[in-house]
């Protein structure tokens, strides 16, 4: 997919959000659509963080971008059905143990730390504790085979090298969706609200990688900004066990803010030089 289309696509999906959260503002109130927003500008804000760790995957495996359309499919419909699993799942602990949220909230803050210092690079990706524990189940092929997941040689069953990145991906989807879920938590448990605000901005996720795919270099201190994010809804929901509440808006207003920073702090100080992927 071109740049260009891409970018046409994102755009779409970003102004079809905009408007079924108008939708929510007329037929809620405006509480309820400050949460959608708020939702909204969270999962996006952790979606592009995951699709950075994607291209890194791809890039690092010289997988070429005719195969990666497929993944990415995958990798998003996956996305969605663990959202959903996790969203109800977590509602339910909840309501039944108001306590959790704290929990929550010290999981955030450690993910964004461990974010904020966690190197990514192709020896990490490459030693992956999930990829060893699949070559145990399964013997994966040296090289690729079109877009097949798994191929007979000589009578041997194996995994190709794109259904091994597929495993990674999920893995990795089930990572954010650890962090994400909670991360919304700050701002609302309402399943609706968090379920719609989720969804919409897995939608354009695929269009996005697109555009991503050719200007990631440029958003290198985007991860930062996800790493305060993610550390911010951590205090947010903590300071909860005080009985100390930040409001609604004042968490969009910081939570907007690192984001909109992160993003002109790399465009004011871009890549030297971007990363070179190998090519098979």
């Amino acid at each position: 997919m071109s740049t260009k289309k891409a970018l046409k696509w994102v755009i779409f999906w970003i102004t079809l959000a905009m408007c079924f959260n108008t939708g929510i503002y007329f037929v809620m109130g405006k509480q309820k659509a400050l949460e959608f927003f708020g939702g909204y500008i969270i999962e996006q804000s952790l979606s592009l963080d995951n699709l950075f760790v994607f291209l890194l995957i791809f890039c690092c495996y010289g997988i070429p971008p005719m195969y990666q359309r497929r993944v990415l499919n995958y990798g998003i419909i996956g996305a969605v059905i663990l959202r959903l699993i996790f969203i109800f799942l977590g509602i339910t602990v909840v309501n039944m143990f108001h306590w959790v949220l704290y929990v929550f909230g010290v999981i955030l803050i450690f993910s964004g730390i461990k974010m904020f210092f966690n190197r990514d690079d192709c020896q990490e990706i490459q030693e992956s504790r999930i990829l060893k524990w699949l070559r145990k189940i399964i013997p994966i092929s040296d090289s690729l085979h079109g877009e097949k997941l798994f191929v007979r040689l000589n009578g041997v069953l194996y995994a190709t090298p794109l259904f091994a990145i597929l495993v990674l991906i999920e893995f990795t989807d089930l990572l954010f969706a650890i962090d994400s879920i909670p991360a919304i938590f700050s701002i609302t448990t309402d399943p609706f609200i968090v379920y719609s605000s989720n969804i919409f901005a897995i939608l354009g996720l695929r269009n996005m990688y697109f555009v991503l795919e050719k200007v990631h270099e440029k958003f290198r201190f985007v991860k930062y900004g996800v790493a305060l994010i993610l550390i911010f809804t951590g205090i947010k929901l903590g300071v909860l066990f005080f009985h100390i509440e930040i409001p609604l808006a004042a968490s969009l207003l910081v939570i907007f803010s690192l984001l909109v920073l992160s993003i002109l702090i790399s465009v004011l100080f871009p890549a030297k030089s971007a990363v070179k992927c190998k090519v098979n």
